[in-house]
């Protein structure tokens, strides 16, 4: 394998967290060696700095999103850590639909936006899903819109089909979950197109202005911040919060707080689950 200099490293950092806000250390040498590896051939550079210079001067766009697709952190499973999940179904939900009913007089059907940032091949969001279908039953009272959105157009394609292999199936999924909710095509596990077409997907860079998504009832940004400087971290949920509505939720990850990032939000505890919302 080729190694990686420090100055290619460095160079690959900043180039790196300009595209995507992603914040590799010094540490991260062995990452950018193992995962650009393949790049590096295909491209037919014999170095790390010919591979940026084709990047940054002569690849486009194809060879950047390669870059990324490469980088991007894409580890997920179905119903990761659980107590978001269930917090959801014995929380948020119900109170959720109990503040949308009030507001609407029962007139209209309720609506629900949930938006997964950073949903990598989709199994967070088609968990959400999952959890709604088992909750509601019957959606037809119901406007539910769920986007998961990612900066990888490989992960995005991937869960866009909604199909998964056996490994990824296996991490997080009960079998009955399974059986009720995925058929087995012959070499991967599809979900099912009710379920499957309660979801949207979008390409969205999490450093760049994403007004046109629209509000939302409620936002997971799990386990993504910790990727970035604290710069970009409250740039991040800064952003995140003119995608809210007013009484809105946000779900981050189990290790991660707001506290000393953004002071508009406010932590809430349900139980052994912490969520945050807009002061």
């Amino acid at each position: 394998m080729v190694k990686i200099t420090q100055e290619e490293h460095d160079l690959f950092c900043q180039y790196i967290q300009a595209l995507s806000g992603i914040h590799l250390d010094g540490s991260k040498a062995y990452l950018l060696e193992t995962r650009l590896a393949s790049l590096l051939e295909q491209e037919r550079c014999t170095c790390f700095a010919e591979l940026y210079h084709k990047a940054k001067h002569l690849g486009g766009e194809t060879l950047r999103q390669k870059i990324i697709d490469r980088i991007s952190t894409n580890e997920t499973l179905f119903f990761r850590d659980k107590r978001p999940f269930e917090l959801l179904q014995h929380k948020i939900i119900p109170d959720l639909i109990d503040a949308r009913k009030a507001a609407s007089s029962g007139f209209f059907p309720t609506p629900i936006r949930i938006w997964s940032a950073a949903c990598s091949t989709g199994q967070e969001i088609y968990s959400v899903a999952i959890v709604l279908r088992e909750l509601l039953q019957d959606l037809n009272g119901y406007r539910i819109q769920l986007l998961g959105t990612d900066l990888s157009n490989t992960a995005i394609a991937r869960a866009s089909r909604g199909e998964y292999n056996q490994f990824e199936i296996k991490r997080g999924l009960s079998e009955d979950t399974l059986k009720k909710h995925f058929t087995f095509n012959g070499n991967a596990w599809k979900i099912n197109d009710d379920i499957r077409a309660m979801v949207s997907f979008k390409k969205t860079n999490l450093m760049l202005p994403f007004d046109g998504l629209g509000k939302f009832d409620i936002v997971f940004c799990r386990n993504v911040g910790v990727y970035f400087n604290m710069t970009d971290r409250k740039k991040l949920f800064s952003n995140i919060s003119r995608a809210m509505e007013k009484d809105g939720y946000l779900i981050i990850g189990a290790t991660e707080s707001l506290i000393n990032v953004d002071p508009q939000y406010e932590p809430r505890r349900y139980l052994r689950s912490v969520f945050y919302q807009l002061k």
